[in-house]
């Protein structure tokens, strides 16, 4: 390992009370980059509803991961694991990690870095690895999305749905998405959506059936379920793929598949964390070839909600639970 003489023995990082679930500053050993890796000295660190989930319990890490929260991180290169030559100490970089990003530093495969796009900051940058990976692989790898088609995203003031109204349009299809407000819903509109839908106000199935679209949405991003299970069916194209991330709203629900059989849906989901590192590095390869370029002349920027200290990482989980945000929600070391 390439090791700077400056890097101290310890660093902070945010501990969950394992009785109270409440969150904490503790300190603990440097982590270290083994043979693949690097070491990165953490600028910003995304929040995602994943850490919510890990601080409950209901989403342990995998035995190989870090037990710390935090999925991906901005900052600088530090030191070089053995056999690590494609970065250098210095090196501007944001990462999906393998665990562990709230905190001072973090180790990341290189599989799984990218470099900071010309004109982000550290903090934009943050808010970038998972979001640019769970659009990517499931909108463009799983669903195989075409310029041209239909796609509905729900969830589109998110993270992940804010960068997927973006890459998508930039890319060619007709955007639509749902969202919890009209001011949401306008900001979606301006950064690329055909129509977004006030699911708080509107049922999106009774407004895309008005406007001609019932049976007419090639493919469909879902990270509610429940009720939206049905509806998304019922909207779907022949030939349509509708792939699920998440169960916000519940994993079961009373479903009519005939649909699927009528009309020869896929239905997919995944998550990313299960993924191998081998999968991911080709998920960065492909997001390097195709998205970067978007990132780098303007059309794709992350919206950024807000951003937290590292000590009020509690309070930023609160925010994101409350689900007010536009956007990614940010730690900043």
């Amino acid at each position: 390992m390439s090791e700077p003489s400056a890097i101290p023995e310890q660093c902070r990082y945010v501990a969950v009370d394992p009785e109270s679930h409440h969150l904490k500053i503790e300190h603990g050993p440097m982590p270290t980059p083994r043979a693949g890796e690097v070491l990165i000295k953490v600028h910003s660190a995304g929040l995602n509803r994943a850490d919510l989930l890990q601080r409950k319990g209901l989403y342990p890490p995998p035995e190989d991961a870090s037990p710390i929260m935090g999925l991906e991180v901005s900052g600088t290169v530090v030191a070089l694991g053995d056999q690590v030559t494609s970065w250098q100490v210095g090196d501007r970089v944001c990462a999906l990690t393998h665990g562990g990003g709230y905190a001072d530093y973090a180790v990341a495969p290189i599989g799984q870095c990218m470099p900071i796009p010309n004109g982000f900051s550290k903090g934009e940058a943050a808010a970038l690895p998972e979001a640019l990976l769970t659009v990517w692989h499931n909108l463009f790898q799983r669903a195989g999305l075409q310029a041209g088609e239909r796609v509905l995203i729900h969830g589109g003031a998110s993270g992940i749905g804010t960068l997927a109204v973006m890459i998508c349009s930039a890319l060619g299809a007709r955007v639509y998405t749902t969202a919890g407000s009209d001011e949401k819903c306008q900001a979606l509109e301006a950064h690329g959506a055909t129509c977004a839908i006030n699911y708080k106000t509107q049922d999106f199935e009774a407004v895309l059936t008005e406007l001609g679209f019932n049976n007419k949405i090639d493919v469909i991003l879902d990270m509610i379920g429940g009720d939206y299970i049905q509806k998304n069916l019922n909207l779907a194209a022949p030939e349509g793929r509708i792939v699920n991330i998440a169960y916000m709203n519940g994993f079961k629900a009373e479903v009519n598949f005939a649909p699927l059989l009528m009309k020869r849906i896929t239905m997919t989901g995944s998550t990313l964390r299960a993924q191998t590192f081998d999968q991911k590095s080709v998920m960065v390869e492909e997001i390097l070839a195709n998205v970067f370029p978007l990132l780098e002349n303007g059309k794709v920027k992350p919206l950024i909600d807000s951003i937290y200290p590292l000590e009020q990482a509690e309070q930023a989980h609160a925010h994101m639970q409350s689900g007010q945000h536009m956007g990614k929600i940010i730690l900043k070391m």
